[in-house]
């Protein structure tokens, strides 16, 4: 328990480092509102729930921390979501240093109530589902989850990841550093796609599940 404790601890506390850094160094001081907000909403909720999955569910947690994605046409998707996000923060970052755009206020807060919904969400989905992981893969005796939010969609956590990284510029106070974020929805699309082809392939049950939930991310849409 130890081990892991110290294991997600690193990789909370470098994570933050390397937010705050893109955030921050580009936008050349500390004192920018909009990469504060942000990393508060984004690293607290986040201490909060690693804290409850080291007390309660210390196997999710382990899970949640493997990031190797071991799917060889998965690994592209992971990289250009990685790239999206570096290129989002350093012109979120140089948006504020230089005065582009500005955000109005009552935007930047429907911005972070649709984030921490999108947080909500995504905690629950852990709760969920204890087959949860960063990786696309099958476990050993996994089973198809349907209740709960998995009876609405069929892929909520994507659902949820959308809500949380969409609006994030917005937060960031800037319009500009909407444009590189406008590709992750698609980039998701193309994630549920082949974690689908693995799952049908590979789950038992999983192809009697997709003709029971029809959609993938959004009710009625797709």
């Amino acid at each position: 328990m130890m081990k892991l404790f110290v294991s997600a601890l690193a990789k909370f506390l470098v994570g933050f480092v390397m937010v705050a850094a893109l955030i921050f160094l580009p936008a050349g001081t500390l004192a920018y509102r909009g990469g504060i907000l942000f990393l508060c909403l984004l690293f607290v909720p986040m201490l909060v729930m690693g804290a409850v999955m080291l007390a309660r569910a210390p196997d999710l947690l382990r899970k949640r921390l493997d990031a190797k994605e071991k799917q060889g046409d998965q690994k592209g998707v992971v990289a250009v979501s990685g790239l999206i996000f570096l290129v989002g923060f350093v012109l979120a970052g140089l948006d504020f240093r230089f005065g582009w755009s500005s955000v109005p206020l009552v935007v930047v807060i429907a911005s972070s109530v649709l984030f921490l919904a999108g947080y909500a969400m995504y905690a629950e989905v852990m709760r969920e589902n204890a087959y949860l992981s960063r990786t696309i893969k099958v476990e050993k005796g996994q089973t198809v989850v349907s209740t709960g939010l998995y009876g609405v969609v069929r892929h909520p956590m994507y659902t949820a990841s959308v809500l949380m990284f969409l609006p994030l510029p917005l937060i960031l106070d800037s319009w500009y550093a909407l444009i590189p974020f406008a590709f992750y929805p698609g980039l998701m699309v193309l994630r549920i796609r082949g974690e689908e082809k693995l799952l049908t392939a590979e789950l038992a049950g999983y192809e009697a599940y997709k003709k029971k939930v029809r959609y993938r991310m959004i009710p009625f849409i797709w």
